[in-house]
């Protein structure tokens, strides 16, 4: 299912579209929807690593909130120089997420 939605971006932001769609000999929509996927995915990373460093959520659960495997979570933490946090607690959590 598709919507649309309304919104007004800067002129220059627009110039800089138009420039990749022309470079890839691309429909302009098609940019903003990749762009629009992308920033999506990186704003569930970025709650979720704020999540897991606050100890609101495990790293099994910020992994799968993000879509991504938990291998790819603790590299991402790691670029990011976060401190896995992980017990006896976060091992419990974990196994009754993978149960669920």
């Amino acid at each position: 299912m598709k919507a649309t939605i309304s919104v007004r971006i800067p002129k220059t932001l627009v110039n800089e579209i138009k420039k990749i769609a022309e470079e890839e000999a691309r429909d302009k929509a098609d940019i903003l929807r990749e762009i629009i996927a992308k920033g999506v995915q990186e704003k569930k990373i970025e709650i979720a690593i704020k999540k897991y460093k606050d100890g609101k959520i495990s790293l099994w659960k910020a992994a799968r909130y993000t879509g991504i495997s938990l291998w790819t979570m603790i590299e991402l933490l790691k670029e990011k120089k976060v401190e896995l946090q992980y017990g006896e607690a976060e091992l419990e959590s974990d196994l009754k997420a993978l149960e669920e």
